[in-house]
């Protein structure tokens, strides 16, 4: 599995957000030219006036001690342009990569590293999304999007004229192009990318009935569909190539998830609700999100934004505050369309044949002539199973998704920001369709919300477990879930609401959602704490959000230290297993038995699957750790399994993999596990990509070594980690709120605010990502050691 190992490292840093793909930028770049060209000139102004063409009046930006711009105006245009400017001043080349990455045309800069990947977004279409969207929205949110526009071009064209353009402009030889209201729609488009919705599992389970054993194949579900039979009848004619099919595709992390919860007044000390939020996604530098205060005489809201995008998706204002979770749907299904032996663009339905669309996507590639590139779509949506120069064969996977629909996702954003109370909030979330998310809203008047928001399709037939015919329309979408029914709690008795990715329905609900959870172990150790306290402060919420707890190990450890009570062991492994037994179950950085648990579970599903399932088929494998941990439960109460009987039983399994992982930590770490300790392997590192070139872009992009941390990705710390140790994956922003005081909130945005590594404000914020040390976020004008910049006509 060694080279499971590497392509699972390199594929992660390739997805690391919308910087994935600049790791092959800076390449070959001399660093004494770096250091020549990046110079303080770019450093945004942040303080006295400057002037900008297009204001109607004056806009104040005030930089509170932390870097976060508060920005007052006397009306929306002006205010939305000045959010414009001030995100291109911090973020203007992680802008320009947002929408280059969602677009598919970074070959465009970089060159043809990245054309296999431009050819997967090309065909994704989520460019052609956004413009399609564009007409949806009202014609105030269609003023707010070019104003911010106005905003971003009005820096873009200061900053060019006075050669002031972050330094990868200069040494990627390029200008950004002019901001659209499309680029910031298409930005949001990849974050319903990002957030998933399970295709990838669709087609894994397709291979494994080609390619496994019927009862192996089958173990490997998360549920047996009662229809299976009769859609593998259906499917037994195709024959379909999906290893090498989806050899280049873009995989999500599949950790990104998040958590939240809100404790009504009656539990909280204040009296009044609070409300917690830590969204799960990739860390690296600049951050995901950026921080910001956006204020009129009619407006006054706080929180974050992905830069590119105006208003604030997740914060609070003067009567409400809000948080999302990943609800994890299944939004997506592949179909497989046979095509005509005679057209290659005409694909059988219902017995005739219907002429496919045809898109031409040529992409240009710098230093390289530019290479034609087709998109065909079906009814179903994009054939998707042929973007890597794949030969157009007798069935093709089409795949149909919520997020390629016409939306207005920021239409809802800035109906969010306006709401006073959970009607208005409620109202506003009906246009938020793509991604679906889990939202908790607490107010100043008393209520506390739960709603698992978005569009989630019904089928006629099939429940999102397989690819389905296209040929046929038995296996259509025949609506959405009803609004009115979707999941939604209001005041419940037991006092608080918490999600985690995890399921949010009961068995008995009428309508299907999802067949893959996250791991349930963050929710659980939420409401157990939430549970023990019968009064919650602030403190608490903070505390919480920093727990190490591990509800997985303290169900698997002393089930394995049983199943392992007779078998014949090593001196290092009876050590080990002490050790396990004497833990209290805290992921602590300084502690051995979190080290040798965490990477025991990882070892697991190598030994149980390596065999078998290929490196590229593994990284498919929608829900692998939900899977492995049923079949262990299966096998650890003695019921049959057909991966762990072909390893010898559950207690040879689970020897040989502790093996595995104890003579790797004593090559690393020396024989005695006793000195063995997690945050010796399990680091934090904001890694800037283009920093992977040199060790001189290292040293200016990357301020910080790599930090020993505690947590892991079943904590609600979340701290997801790759094979080599470094934590990649968790809370890119924490948010704790009390409405007793709604003009104060409390963020840590790791690693901080500003793209520019000579700011303040970069990598400023990263102790206390691990500490859990909050700073305080004022709305009411309180701001001290602000940096005062006014904005003019």
């Amino acid at each position: 599995m060694e080279a499971v190992i590497q392509k699972k490292r390199k594929k992660t840093l390739r997805n690391i957000g919308i910087w994935g793909a600049a790791i092959v930028f800076l390449i070959g770049i001399s660093g004494v030219v770096f250091v020549n060209v990046y110079t303080s000139r770019s450093l945004p102004v942040i303080s006295g006036t400057i002037h900008v063409k297009g204001l109607n009046g004056a806009v104040q930006v005030i930089r509170d001690e932390n870097g976060v711009p508060h920005l007052k105006a006397d009306n929306e245009h002006d205010l939305y342009m000045a959010q414009g400017y001030v995100q291109a001043q911090d973020r203007l080349f992680q802008m320009d990569l947002s929408r280059r990455q969602a677009s598919g045309r970074l070959s465009e800069v970089i060159g043809k590293a990245t054309i296999d990947r431009d050819k997967f977004f090309r065909t994704l279409g989520l460019r052609r999304a956004a413009e399609a969207s564009y007409p949806n929205y009202s014609s105030n949110a269609k003023s707010v999007m070019e104003a911010f526009a106005e905003g971003v071009n009005a820096y873009i064209k200061e900053a060019s004229a006075a050669k002031k353009l972050p330094v990868e402009f200069t040494l990627l030889g390029y200008k950004p192009e002019k901001w659209t209201p499309v680029d910031s729609l298409t930005i949001g488009k990849y974050m319903a990318f990002d957030l998933g919705g399970h295709w990838q599992g669709q087609a894994f389970r397709y291979w494994a009935l080609k390619n496994l054993p019927e009862n192996k194949a089958k173990e490997l579900f998360p549920s047996y569909p009662e229809d299976a039979p009769t859609i593998i009848s259906a499917l037994k004619g195709t024959n379909l190539d999906v290893k090498n099919s989806f050899a280049a595709s873009v995989i999500p992390p599949e950790f990104n998830g998040s958590n939240n919860w809100v404790v009504g007044g009656d539990k909280s000390v204040s009296g009044k609700p609070l409300l917690a939020d830590d969204p799960h996604l990739s860390l690296a530098t600049p951050a995901i999100w950026y921080q910001m205060q956006l204020q009129t005489n009619k407006l006054n809201v706080s929180g974050v934004i992905f830069a590119g995008v105006p208003g604030i998706i997740l914060g609070h204002n003067d009567h409400i505050a809000w948080g999302v979770t990943n609800t994890g749907p299944d939004v997506q299904d592949l179909y497989i369309e046979k095509r005509n032996p005679e057209n290659k663009n005409e694909f059988l339905y219902n017995g005739q044949w219907e002429t496919a669309k045809v898109i031409d996507e040529p992409i240009r590639i710098n230093g390289e002539e530019t290479i034609p590139y087709k998109v065909t779509i079906t009814r179903h949506g994009p054939i998707i199973s042929e973007f890597a120069n794949q030969p157009d064969g007798e069935n093709s996977f089409a795949l149909r998704w919520t997020a390629l629909d016409p939306s207005s996702e920021l239409e809802a954003i800035l109906n969010m920001n306006k709401a006073n109370n959970w009607p208005e909030f409620e109202e506003a979330l009906k246009k938020f369709e793509t991604p679906t998310q889990n939202f908790v809203f607490a107010s100043e008047d008393g209520t506390i919300a739960y709603k698992a928001n978005g569009k989630i399709p019904i089928r006629k037939k099939g429940d999102g477990l397989l690819p389905v015919p296209g040929w046929t329309d038995e296996y259509e979408w025949t609506g959405f879930i009803p609004y009115d029914e979707l999941p939604k709690t209001v005041n419940p008795k037991e006092g608080f609401i918490s999600s985690a990715n995890n399921k949010v329905v009961s068995d008995d609900y009428p309508y299907h959602i999802s067949n893959t959870w996250a791991q349930p172990y963050r929710q659980m150790r939420i409401q157990e704490v939430l549970k023990s306290k019968e009064k919650i402060s602030v403190k608490d919420m903070e505390a919480l959000q920093m727990d190490k707890t591990n509800l997985y190990a303290r169900e698997f450890i002393p089930q394995f230290l049983d199943a392992l009570k007779d078998a014949k062991l090593s001196k290092t492994a009876e050590q080990a297993l002490k050790i396990l037994g004497d833990w209290n179950f805290v992921d602590d950085k300084d502690e051995a038995a979190p080290l040798i648990f965490n990477l025991w579970m990882k070892e697991i599903p190598k030994v149980l699957y390596g065999k078998e399932i290929p490196v590229d088929m593994y990284d498919l494998f929608d829900g692998s750790q939900s899977v492995t941990d049923e079949i262990l439960r299966k096998s650890l109460k003695g019921e049959h399994s057909s991966w762990v009987e072909d390893r010898g039983g559950i207690e040879n399994l689970l020897a040989n993999s502790l093996k595995n992982v104890l003579d790797q930590l004593s090559d690393d770490y020396g024989n005695n596990p006793e000195k063995w300790v997690w945050g010796d392997y399990h680091k934090l590192y904001f890694e800037h990509p283009v920093s992977q070139a040199s060790g001189i872009l290292a040293y200016f992009f990357n301020h910080e070594k790599p930090a020993p941390i505690g947590g892991s990705q079943v904590t609600v710390q979340a701290a997801s980690y790759e094979e080599d140790g470094i934590v990649d994956h968790g809370a890119s922003w924490r948010f704790v709120i009390d409405t007793s005081d709604m003009s104060k909130a409390y963020h840590i945005v790791g690693p901080g605010q500003s793209g520019h590594f000579k700011s303040e404000w970069y990598h400023d914020q990263i102790d206390d990502w691990i500490n859990g040390n909050y700073h305080t976020t004022r709305t009411d004008g309180k701001i001290k050691k602000g940096q005062d910049l006014t904005l003019k006509p």
